[in-house]
């Protein structure tokens, strides 16, 4: 709902509207962003299917193929640009994170894939990065399994174990060199030479992630919560966590795609957001959105409370090193309009932005904040361009 999001005056005096009130404790950490578009997310040609468009659209500035079969196509997202500079100094070099279902078959919008609007990161224009939705597994994957005493003694057992599969054949390896001649040889020498390779630098990835620091807590219970807040905020949990091992220094967070129609019975709203937001004027209607929207703001403040709160190893907060986008390409939903976007940019990039203000833009695609953005990291190559922008914003 615009009007009880955007702050009334502009500039560092800027006064929380009563969707954004929860931040208010990292109110100077937050700079909110007014006039930017997802111009690609309009219908042209195409008519209906906004949700779609404006998921697919949010983080590429490319639009999106209309289809509802497996030619999908949408664009490179940002996030997998920054992680193409950023991402090979960390174990993982992205991590894509959601609250949502997970699926990418079949026609979700008006004849459109379901692929667009259940992820947010895309390696390749055909290529969504699938996230992950259950924070056991998610844990897992960045820690490994049980309490923090077990995953040391997993750890010790499988460099005790651990032999190169070469080492298992190597006996056939010298027969068959015997029997081989000349450029034979040759190949077969590249072939385990190259193998040989990947295995050390398979080594070297697993001890520089073990002289990271880990996580002093237990791997979460099997399982999805069942309050939306408790599930919420967990996923932030672990992406915290995540950043403050530097496990990853990319990431995305789909916390519910566009269209999504999930009730919010725990604040007392039975209905499903989609439909609500659908409100054609229905003061009642508009005031369940509002709280939606006002539940989902105090899910980021929780984030970036954590994020302020914590270290970084410079002695910074890890919420002073980064730069977080909070928003989507749909503004207006009873209307589907995709201009003057809700979009909060958090951080303060490593003392390279400027926050704690709300500045506003005539009409700016949403793509020139990523250029901004990509220019902020260290060792990125500049690009000129990025999907459908025009150039970068200036003033952040």
């Amino acid at each position: 709902i615009p009007a009880a999001w955007w702050p009334a005056e502009t500039g560092s005096n800027f006064a929380l509207n009563r969707t954004m009130a929860p931040l208010a404790g990292v109110k100077q950490h937050i700079q909110v962003l007014g006039g930017l578009s997802a111009l690609s997310a309009n219908a042209g040609p195409d008519g209906g299917g906004d949700h779609a468009r404006a998921n697919g659209t949010f983080l590429t500035g490319v639009r999106i193929k209309k289809t509802n079969g497996a030619d999908f196509r949408a664009g490179v997202s940002a996030d997998q640009v920054m992680a193409q500079q950023i991402g090979l100094s960390t174990p993982f070099r992205s991590l894509e994170l959601s609250c949502d279902t997970v699926l990418n078959v079949g026609s979700c919008d008006t004849d459109y894939a379901c692929v667009y609007q259940h992820n947010l990161a895309w390696a390749s224009p055909t290529m969504p990065l699938t996230p992950e939705v259950n924070p056991r597994l998610l844990f897992e994957r960045l820690f490994g399994s049980g309490s923090p005493q077990d995953r040391a003694k997993n750890l010790l057992i499988r460099q005790q174990q651990k032999r190169s599969v070469l080492d298992f054949i190597q006996s056939d390896l010298d027969s068959l060199s015997r029997e081989l001649t000349g450029r034979d040889r040759e190949k077969v020498d590249e072939y385990f030479t190259s193998v040989r390779d990947i295995e050390l630098r398979i080594q070297a990835a697993e001890q520089a992630r073990s002289a990271r620091p880990a996580p002093n807590v237990d791997a979460p219970e099997a399982g999805i919560p069942g309050s939306y807040t408790d599930y919420v905020r967990l996923m932030f949990d672990m992406l915290h966590l995540a950043f403050q091992t530097d496990n990853t220094r990319v990431a995305t967070f789909m916390i519910a795609g566009d269209g999504n129609n999930r009730d919010f019975a725990e604040i007392g709203i039975n209905d499903g957001h989609h439909n609500l937001t659908h409100h054609g004027n229905k003061q009642d209607w508009i005031e369940s959105v509002e709280k939606i929207d006002h539940w989902y703001v105090q899910q980021l403040a929780y984030f970036l409370e954590k994020m302020e709160a914590t270290k970084d190893v410079d002695g910074k907060s890890l919420l002073h090193n980064s730069q977080i986008v909070y928003g989507c390409a749909n503004s207006d939903g009873n209307r589907h309009t995709h201009t003057n976007l809700p979009v909060i940019l958090a951080g303060h990039g490593g003392g390279t932005l400027n926050p704690g203000r709300y500045t506003r833009v005539t009409d700016e695609p949403v793509t020139n904040l990523y250029l901004s953005m990509l220019d902020r990291i260290g060792g990125a190559q500049r690009l000129e361009r990025f999907g459908d922008s025009t150039g970068r914003l200036a003033n952040i």
